[in-house]
């Protein structure tokens, strides 16, 4: 219990302090500085997975943990906060973070220079963002993840990655001005940044004041939902996403997710149904345009062509998903949300890394970056038939032929990236549209009479819809790359290519077979989301830890 404060901090300083050792050693030690990483990058996964285990065992409202890094109240002070919530969003971050490091390892990370350094400030973006409780300190991280992502964003060089790299560095710079100009019309309203703190006083508005606070609410809203990826504010998504190198990719893949955490936080916080006239504020926004945003991105993902075009369509259809079922404003939905949202992710930044591999197989092995590296032995040569026995009509034997490794493991990986993220069984995919469509049937207090609503039926419809238009999408693309037969060598694989694909593809596996306990964890976020109080109470009544000096003279008034 006395470790768990300090424990809060810790995913911020460890990568902060981790990237400052790395530019203090040089380019010249690129092999210590990726060990080095590998190791910070691992023990921060380690943290969130010791601060998920303590939300587990503590009970409302003490599975809260509050912390003080400069040891003033709120809302005067920096406050630090770790919840179901966002100890769920730290270990997600943990796991992709780590798994597009160990790809990276393979080649990537020699493409540039202060790759490792900005993958550690990256890091610390994150995880920050998941755990500030104050408008302003979210600000300074989201602008510490946006700088660290510039410089990975173009990371390898290269014409499209520039121009796209370029367009992505202008729309977040305009999105940080909305987020100033929006937290600045919210305190001069309210007199305070402190979500907590805002919980509190926005009910207590005055009417004549209310309209300059949703109009501050609004343009803070368009900063979020332009890193979301709401249609219309993501036409820089796609071509930003694509074009990035295979393991940025995969890490920005939870970086839309920052934007999707970042509303439902301060939504459920500031307009919840306890914000008196702002109630719900912005609902119907959120609700439909996610649904636009699912309808392009569908539409969209018919007409890709490759596959890391598909993939980062394939995030704005998730994006589209998450948004809308948080503006239902329903526990349940906004449960099963969260669990289709950590299945969709992981899958995601699975694909990112996959796509590489799978494009590298029709260049005909392109030599990689560094030639130097290690790699896995070249695939068997095919085991030929005696003559004449099933031969095709150009005498070629279609049994008893070994199927490469390679092309066996990119196959299988490629269905399962497949399943996952199109929602079919028997994975943890369709668990989670499962979940969702059963949470639009059925939520909280319908009675068995009563008739959907227009826009319940609406996402339902697209639920389904979406995930035919990714099953068309996919196996159209898996016929081109695997089953159109080419004459070509197999792809050369390293051990650190593969490994990161496999413990990303397992845990979506495992999902399948564990998807009850996720499933309660999720539905405890989404009740104490839906009951704000015990966030507040634990923020505000925290108290600074009094001085030496202040301790000695409180024990010689006391008698």
């Amino acid at each position: 219990m006395s470790l768990t404060p300090h424990l809060i901090a810790a995913p911020i300083l460890l990568p902060l302090l981790t990237a400052a050792l790395m530019l203090m050693l040089g380019e010249k030690h690129r092999p210590l500085k990726a060990r080095i990483n590998l190791f910070s990058s691992l023990l921060g996964l380690g943290i969130a997975v010791l601060l998920l285990r303590w939300t587990l065992d503590q009970a409302e409202p003490a599975s809260i943990g509050v912390y003080l890094p400069g040891n003033w109240q709120a809302p005067f002070g920096i406050v630090l906060v770790v919840d179901h919530l966002s100890a769920l969003m730290l270990v997600l971050t943990g796991i992709i973070g780590v798994c597009a490091l160990l790809f990276a390892t393979a080649r990537w990370h020699g493409a540039g220079a202060s790759f490792h350094a900005l993958f550690q400030i990256q890091l610390m973006g994150l995880y920050g963002a998941f755990l500030t409780a104050d408008l302003f300190n979210l600000f300074v991280f989201f602008e510490v993840l946006l700088a660290a992502s510039y410089g990975l964003m173009l990371h390898g060089s290269g014409r499209a990655r520039v121009s796209s790299g370029l367009h992505y560095i202008s729309i977040n710079l305009l999105a940080s001005s909305l987020f100033l100009i929006g937290a600045a019309l919210i305190y001069g309203v309210t007199g305070t940044l402190n979500m907590a703190d805002l919980a509190l006083k926005i009910p207590l508005v005055p009417e004549a004041d209310r309209g300059l606070l949703h109009a501050g609410a609004g343009i803070l809203a368009v900063a979020f939902l332009a890193k979301a990826g709401m249609w219309p504010l993501n036409f820089w998504l796609v071509p930003a996403y694509s074009a990035a190198s295979a393991p940025v990719a995969a890490l920005f893949a939870i970086m839309t997710k920052v934007g999707v955490y970042t509303i439902l936080r301060l939504w459920t916080l500031l307009f919840s149904g306890q914000a008196g006239a702002s109630a719900y504020f912005g609902a119907d926004w959120l609700v439909y345009g996610g649904m636009a945003t699912i309808v392009c991105a569908a539409i969209a993902i018919l007409a890709a062509q490759r596959l890391e075009r598909m993939a980062s369509l394939s995030i704005l259809v998730s994006a589209g998903i998450l948004l809308s079922a948080i503006g239902f404003a329903q526990p349940n939905l906004v449960a099963a949300a969260l669990f289709y949202l950590v299945s969709s992710t992981l899958a995601l930044c699975a694909l990112f890394l996959l796509a590489e591999l799978i494009e590298r197989s029709r260049s005909a092995n392109e030599p990689a970056l560094d030639d130097d590296l290690d790699t896995l032995p070249r695939p068997l040569e095919s085991l030929q038939p005696p003559k004449g026995i099933n031969l095709d009509d150009e005498q070629k034997a279609v049994v008893g032929q070994v199927i490469p490794w390679t092309m066996a493991f990119l196959g299988l990986s490629f269905i399962c990236c497949a399943l996952l993220i199109i929602g079919m069984p028997p994975l943890s995919g369709f668990i989670a549209k499962l979940s969702l469509l059963s949470a639009l049937l059925n939520p909280q207090g319908l009675g068995a009479s009563e008739p959907l609503s227009k826009p319940a039926w609406g996402l339902l419809a697209l639920l389904i819809l979406s995930g035919l238009a990714s099953l068309i999408a996919f196996s159209r693309l898996g016929i081109q790359r695997f089953w159109t037969p080419q004459e070509r060598p197999s792809p050369l694989l390293r051990p650190f290519e593969c490994l990161p694909i496999i413990v990303l593809l397992g845990l979506g596996i495992a999902l399948t077979f564990k998807a009850e306990p996720l499933l309660r964890y999720t539905r405890a976020s989404a009740d104490a989301l839906n009951n704000p109080e015990h966030y507040v109470m634990s923020v505000l009544a925290t108290r600074a830890v009094p001085s030496p000096e202040a301790r000695a003279a409180l024990l010689e008034v006391q008698p």
